[in-house]
């Protein structure tokens, strides 16, 4: 029976704690996405997880800012960051006269969302950000070097069938504008997002519902319907002959990103123009992007994001353009996870266990030593055990190999190499022993 006084340990629902040997894999998806991201010449950064409230809730509102967690500690009012996107634009308006221009950075931290916790979804997670902000402006060829960054980062991540589903805002809105439904724009979208779900004869019933007229249905789903290779697509849109100044500076930006994606190296397969893509209809004002696992749809966008007007126009007057993406690492890992989907690289830290078959260890350390100075990550059973506990312990921590010295090995100065999955034992001296590590790893 528990003593009265003991405190029953358990976690606040909505944040994640992981056994070790999934904790390594989550570890080797951050370990590769941020060198992926490096590859495209991203600067690392990285903000306090607590900021002031004013400057962290500058932006914020309805939702948002009822997710915030926010306390007060002696007279200073505090929130712990909601997303990467906000302490980005404070350090850009911050920093902006020592930065140089585009500015490209990458952040994978934490954040924090008070909002009710669901299968899949944290109050604590990771995100992986990338972001390129210009001064000023910024070129339309960074919003065609993203897709390659995306595709690489999921070829890393050891994914072949993906597709990043392309738009662009300026198109939705300059549609909506001919049509006469600016007002109506975010509750159409709303509906032209559940296509998949509740089909054409759905959307039409649903469109109708919030007072869109006959003629602007049908060019609605004339719209949504258009089919065909990405530059077919492109073609449709040119013959919709839509008379509007904002449609066709999309329509303008969309061709020249297609265009320069190709010249990346993003194979067609792999992206393609999605006209029911919106993303945040405030935020984002240009290209627009979300990717999706295409055997595994129904975990949702895996990495999204788009171009926006001015990053930090709370913080400054300076205009600060920018395009970026995110991945919710957390989210992602934990959607592969339940569906054995995760790519695993080793499941264990250390390459070796050097044990030794008497119960005197000293043997052990220098051999341990020489195996680290060689940068093999090595494990020293302390325990006087028998081999068996021994090798249960390697097993459980999936160590692949264990050094074992016994009396013959210490006099001669070498080890017996064992394979602990196929079995394979050999004795040998210590730089053989770690080629073979070396070559394992």
């Amino acid at each position: 029976m528990k003593s009265p006084n003991k405190v029953e340990p358990r976690t606040l629902p909505g944040f994640m704690e992981l056994q070790p040997t999934d904790q390594i894999v989550l570890n080797q998806m951050k370990e590769k996405i941020q060198k992926s991201y490096e590859r495209f010449g991203f600067l690392p950064m990285d903000t306090p997880i607590l900021e002031l409230s004013e400057v962290l809730l500058a932006k914020a509102g309805g939702e948002t800012e009822k997710q915030i967690y926010r306390f007060t500690k002696g007279d200073t009012d505090l929130a712990m960051r909601f997303d990467l996107t906000v302490p980005l634009a404070k350090y850009v308006a911050q920093n902006y006269g020592v930065l140089q221009f585009p500015f490209r950075r990458y952040q994978i931290g934490k954040v924090y969302r008070g909002e009710r916790p669901q299968r899949g979804r944290f109050r604590e997670f990771y995100q992986a950000d990338i972001d390129i902000i210009g001064d000023g402006e910024l070129s339309l060829l960074n919003d065609a070097e993203i897709p390659s960054i995306i595709y690489t980062t999921f070829k890393e991540l050891g994914f072949d069938n993906f597709t990043i589903c392309m738009n662009n805002r300026k198109i939705l809105n300059g549609f909506f504008n001919f049509l006469q439904l600016a007002e109506l724009s975010t509750e159409v979208m709303r509906i032209i997002d559940k296509l998949e779900k509740i089909g054409l004869d759905c959307v039409q019933k649903e469109l109708s519902e919030v007072g869109v007229n006959e003629k602007s249905i049908d060019q609605i789903l004339n719209f949504i319907s258009i089919t065909g290779s990405n530059d077919e697509k492109i073609q449709a849109l040119e013959k919709l002959n839509i008379a509007n100044p904002v449609f066709e500076s999309g329509l303008s930006e969309l061709k020249e990103v297609i265009k320069h994606i190709k010249l990346f190296g993003v194979p067609e397969s792999h992206f393609m123009v999605d006209l029911t893509i919106a993303r945040g209809l405030d935020y984002y004002t240009g290209t627009v992007y979300e990717t999706f696992l295409n055997d595994y749809k129904q975990i949702g966008s895996v990495c999204s994001g788009g171009r926006y007007d001015n990053l930090a126009d709370y913080y400054t007057d300076k205009p600060l353009p920018g395009v970026g993406i995110s991945i919710g690492l957390t989210r992602l890992f934990y959607q592969l996870n339940e569906l054995n989907l995760v790519k695993v690289d080793k499941t264990s830290i250390s390459d070796v266990l050097v044990v030794s078959m008497s119960d005197d260890i000293s043997a052990c350390l220098p051999v341990a030593s020489a195996f680290r100075e060689e940068g093999i990550s090595t494990e020293v059973y302390m325990n006087n055990k028998k081999m068996k506990a021994k090798f249960k312990y390697a097993d459980k921590l999936n160590i692949p190999y264990m050094a074992i010295l016994g009396e013959d090995e210490v006099k001669n100065g070498t080890v017996s190499l064992k394979n602990l999955s196929t079995g394979e034992q050999n004795t040998m001296t210590i730089l053989e022993a770690v080629q073979i590590l070396k070559a394992k790893r």
